[in-house]
């Protein structure tokens, strides 16, 4: 089970807490704010499937950078209506056979299809 407590601290600032590990979310002062979370989770779901297509496929990488870029809406309700994902290998040419396989793996990366299923919200009030 999947699993993070998030306490608010003080105003719009939260401390989330999963699996021995914190972070502080602030909806208001610039700082990383709950949608910049969800953007960073996918770039970093995306990140760690790379790594598992370099494994398996024995590719020469090192370092590559996500990018994950999105625009709020500017009516309610707000949310994302699109979501841009950029991959940078850091000067690695694939060629188009290897490049579509990597798109389709990072694809299968469990953020992904959670936002592409809608998952179904259960909130309730204690």
């Amino acid at each position: 089970m999947y699993q993070a407590e998030v306490f608010c601290a003080k105003d719009m600032t939260f401390q989330v807490k999963s699996k021995g590990y914190e972070i502080t979310i602030d909806g208001k002062s610039g700082a990383i704010s709950p949608l910049d979370t969800l953007l960073a989770a996918l770039g970093a779901c995306a990140g760690v499937y790379i790594r598992k297509f370099v494994e398996s496929t024995k590719l020469s990488l090192g370092n590559f950078l996500v990018r994950v870029e999105a625009d709020l809406t500017d009516k309610a309700p707000y949310r994302f209506d699109q979501i841009r994902l950029s991959i940078d290998l850091q000067g690695v040419i694939l060629d188009e056979s290897k490049r579509e396989s990597l798109l389709r793996f990072v694809k299968n990366c469990p953020v992904h299809e959670t936002l592409k299923a809608n998952p179904e919200m259960l909130i309730s009030i204690k």
